[in-house]
């Protein structure tokens, strides 16, 4: 049963998936989870107003690599991919980056297209549907809220179209929510950033109802945990829950009323999402008003898992 390990490597975050993958005969069976771990290392900070890395966000990324490297070696992970997105493929200085990568897993990062980040988000997202008891019907709408950018993807067995736009949780906080709590114009200007990105999307992906959103990420998943009530961040509870729109609306307007401090005594928010959690809440809300969505599929399966299939089927 072969071992692989995939990186994903966004603007606020970087995760390690080590799964193992079967067969049954000769078909093909889920991959089983063998470790998954997240942190936050804000790779992106900065670069939409500077356009560069970092130095600092280069170094906390290469400390969090080095740990995963020792962990993919321990476990035995006989191959690895690592894919970078928003924050790296904006950045001049990205080079830099590739190099630190190279130096530390013995091989670079794949710096995806918004196109290719869409697949994997859909494919991570899709695959384990059908085992569900009441399977959601198709068309889906995946949207994968990340740090610097949002993908949104259509399709029912393979994806029909797809846009990336630069709207994401960190990107949105540093242009527009510089108050704690943000004031409301600070909110109407990052909504009115959001709905630009959407008339972008409309013209690229033919979203008409009825269909099935499924939302990714952890903006998207902590919202779920909010709205939820969890005592405690549980990712078996929040996959594949639903979350209905006036839940998402009363969190989202609860999030940004918040300031830092009060966000921070929720114990479901991760400490490097208390700062951004707010704008990534106000994506979901204003992409599920924008298009008369009643409720979100909640996925805790994203692009890691899409690498990993694509380590499964390696054409």
């Amino acid at each position: 049963m072969p071992r692989v390990a995939a990186i994903d490597c966004g603007t606020n975050s970087v995760r390690l998936l080590i799964s193992d993958l079967g067969v049954a005969g000769n078909d093909p069976v889920p991959p089983s989870d063998v470790l998954r771990r997240m942190e936050i290392v804000r790779l992106g900070a900065g670069v939409d107003k500077s356009g560069e890395l970092a130095s600092e966000a280069i170094e906390r990324t290469r400390v969090v690599l080095e740990s995963y490297a020792a962990q993919i070696a321990d476990l035995g992970a006989e191959r690895v991919r690592m894919v970078a997105t928003s924050a790296t493929r904006d950045a001049r200085n990205r080079a830099d980056f590739e190099d630190m990568v190279t130096d530390v897993l013995g091989a670079p990062a794949e710096i995806i297209t918004g196109t290719e980040e869409a697949a994997l988000s859909f494919l991570g997202a899709t695959a384990s549907l059908s085992t569900l008891t009441d399977p959601p019907a198709p068309p889906y709408l995946v949207v994968d809220i990340g740090g610097g950018s949002t993908e949104f993807v259509l399709g029912a067995d393979t994806v029909t179209a797809s846009l990336s736009v630069d709207i994401g949780c960190v990107r949105l906080t540093e242009r527009h929510l510089a108050t704690d709590p943000p004031t409301p114009d600070e909110i109407g200007a990052a909504e009115s950033d959001i709905r630009v990105a959407l008339r972008a999307v409309a013209e690229s992906v033919p979203i008409l109802a009825p269909l099935t959103l499924i939302g990714l990420a952890g903006s998207v998943t902590t919202v779920a945990a909010v709205a939820l009530r969890l005592p405690a961040y549980d990712p078996v509870a929040i996959h594949q829950c639903r979350i209905p729109v006036g839940a998402v609306r009363s969190t989202t307007a609860g999030l940004l009323t918040m300031n830092r401090s009060q966000r921070a005594e929720l114990s479901v928010i991760h400490p490097g999402r208390v700062d951004v959690i707010g704008a990534g809440a106000l994506i979901l809300r204003v992409v599920m008003d924008a298009w008369e969505i009643d409720s979100v599929l909640v996925s805790e399966h994203d692009i890691l898992d899409g690498i990993v299939a694509s380590l499964a089927d390696p054409r």
